[in-house]
């Protein structure tokens, strides 16, 4: 493989994908300031406990989605950085991170459409305007080659 090829590789694999964003959104949100996405929306008692029920097993889907991508993008990286690398075995974990970050951004869009019905009017462009508010685009890899 090329560098070239090698870097683009790696730059895609590490790309945060929409679930891989909303997870650590959810988790930043509990903290510095921000009053969780309830309070942030307004939702009333009955809205508060049907949004908690939705996101228990969507956060747990998500944490494994994310410790499944963990475990091919530290054996591509591996791989990327043996003494012979294999091109296949990149491919594959390549491959394999793709479908992973796929399946997350499906569960986020179904959780969002969850949650939409949940939320009036108001609540929802409360909500679409945070969603919006974050960053997107790559994360620490591009970082690193920046600093």
């Amino acid at each position: 493989m090329t560098p070239r090829l090698l870097r683009n590789v790696l730059i895609l694999s590490l790309l945060a994908n929409v679930g891989t964003l909303g997870g650590a959104a959810y988790r930043a949100w509990g903290g510095d300031g921000f009053p969780g996405l309830p309070r942030h929306l307004g939702l009333d008692a009955e809205q508060t406990r049907r949004w908690h029920e939705a996101e228990k097993d969507f956060l747990a889907q998500l944490d494994e989605g994310t410790a499944a991508v963990r475990v091919h993008r530290d054996r591509m990286i591996r791989a990327i950085f043996s003494d012979a690398p294999d091109p296949a075995l990149i491919d594959a974990e390549r491959a394999a991170i793709a479908a992973l970050q796929d399946a997350q951004q499906k569960r986020v869009i179904e959780q969002l459409l969850r949650e939409r019905a949940l939320l009036d009017p108001g609540q929802r462009e409360r909500l679409a305007a945070l969603l919006l508010a974050q960053p997107a685009g790559p994360g620490g890899f591009e970082q690193l080659h920046r600093d």
